[in-house]
């Protein structure tokens, strides 16, 4: 097997601020080096007949591209995002209700998808709502000669052969949801999962200490 020491395992500087809006019930900014998400989280709330399930929470969500209208992409990255969502949320305790989870791009330099897991993940904190578990998100990226790059930039990005980002649980570190494009081994797919749980203890310190930080100003 491929020596993992050879593969960068390392996160550009992340940064959050939950609260920041007054009209969501819950909201939050995450950076992750020079890129940015601001997500916000509307609900419980009264869900339209169409929508309502009798036995859970309804929950939508919305990607708002920095330019132009959302495309396909923006699209397949909602269905990930509810995927993980909809994982950790307890949706049973709030049943025949709407949860909407807005996300606005601010600035892409690489993993944006995980950007927008770990955002949706404090914003649903701040919003107090349910959930059985934390997740966060992590972006591997595959170079040609065969490294793994974690957090890669937009330029390490394009460089790449394959990218791949997952939802990790805060519990049992399993994989809740999966992303990928181009083309990859399953031993080198099985080496992106087990260097992206690891990389996971660092994403959840810091989503401990921001909330460790923001209540202890609140109390």
């Amino acid at each position: 097997m491929e020596d993992c020491s050879a593969n960068t395992v390392s996160l550009r500087e992340f940064g959050c601020e939950q609260n920041l809006l007054s009209r969501p019930d819950g909201s939050a900014s995450f950076v992750q080096g020079d890129t940015s998400v601001l997500a916000a989280v509307y609900g419980p709330a009264e869900v339209k007949v169409s929508k309502e399930i009798y036995d859970r929470a309804t929950l939508e969500v919305i990607i708002q591209s920095k330019v132009g209208l959302p495309s396909v992409k923006e699209r397949a990255q909602e269905q990930c995002v509810r995927e993980s969502c909809e994982a950790a949320l307890l949706l049973s305790l709030h049943p025949r209700s709407s949860l909407t989870l807005v996300l606005q791009e601010l600035h892409n330099d690489g993993s944006l998808l995980s950007c927008y897991l770990n955002a949706a993940c404090m914003a649903m904190m701040d919003a107090s709502l349910p959930m059985s578990c934390l997740f966060c998100g992590v972006t591997c990226a595959i170079q040609a000669d065969g490294k793994i790059v974690t957090d890669p930039t937009a330029a390490q990005e394009a460089e790449s052969r394959a990218l791949m980002t997952f939802a990790i649980d805060s519990k049992e570190r399993q994989v809740m949801m999966t992303s990928t494009k181009g083309s990859f081994s399953m031993q080198e797919m099985q080496q992106c999962i087990a260097v992206s749980q690891t990389t996971s203890e660092k994403i959840f310190s810091f989503h401990r200490e921001s909330l460790r930080r923001r209540y202890s100003k609140s109390v």
